[in-house]
């Protein structure tokens, strides 16, 4: 019988897409984003793109944290595993760092609320974030030009539904057989 639902929290299948601001975590841990009204959201959705005044934000445009500032005139953009942002601008021979992307973990990922378009908020069940360099204390490491993508295996949850199908299936038959037994044994008495 099904007791309770929970996220699996296992890194899904990454894939290459060649974007340099897509990012996805090897491991466990989340990106941070300032969400609208000042809270602080986390999300493993790396799929990151540069706004109008330069900074590095999600789709729908909520800034990454620590704040990552794209010059005007970058020709290429690097993201170590460990979050170290550097920037090659047009005219510049050397590659400027421009800062240093972190990673959230939680004591309890699965605490974690979740929100619309694959963010979570901290909550009393998660504990407090924990920000740190990515790969360190078992966080993930980044990496550059991929996403994450789905955790969930279909077929195997296909089948899975399939045979929760038939235990109410042959359930409901049992019930209905001892209904009938019942109703047959007050008949006779």
């Amino acid at each position: 019988s099904i007791q309770s639902t929970t996220r699996i929290e296992t890194v899904g299948a990454l894939s290459s897409t060649g974007n340099s601001l897509d990012l996805a975590l090897d491991g466990p841990g989340y990106f941070q984003v300032q969400l609208p009204g000042g809270q602080l959201g986390y999300t493993r959705a790396g799929n990151f793109t540069r706004s109008s005044d330069g900074q590095l934000v999600t789709t729908q445009g909520y800034p990454v944290l620590p704040p990552i500032s794209i010059p005007d005139g970058t020709t290429s953009l690097s993201i170590s595993e460990d979050g170290t942002v550097s920037a090659s601008v047009d005219g510049e021979t050397d590659a400027t760092q421009i800062g240093q992307i972190t990673v959230a973990s939680f004591a309890n990922p699965g605490g974690l609320q979740a929100l619309a378009d694959n963010f979570m908020l901290e909550t009393g069940a998660s504990g407090p974030a924990q920000i740190g360099v990515a790969g360190t204390e078992g966080r993930g490491n980044i990496r550059q030009g991929m996403l994450e993508g789905s955790n969930v295996n279909i077929v195997e949850e296909l089948v899975d539904m399939i045979e929760a199908q038939r235990a109410y299936e042959i359930n409901s038959k049992m019930i209905s057989a001892i209904d009938e037994m019942l109703r047959n044994a007050n008949q006779t008495l």
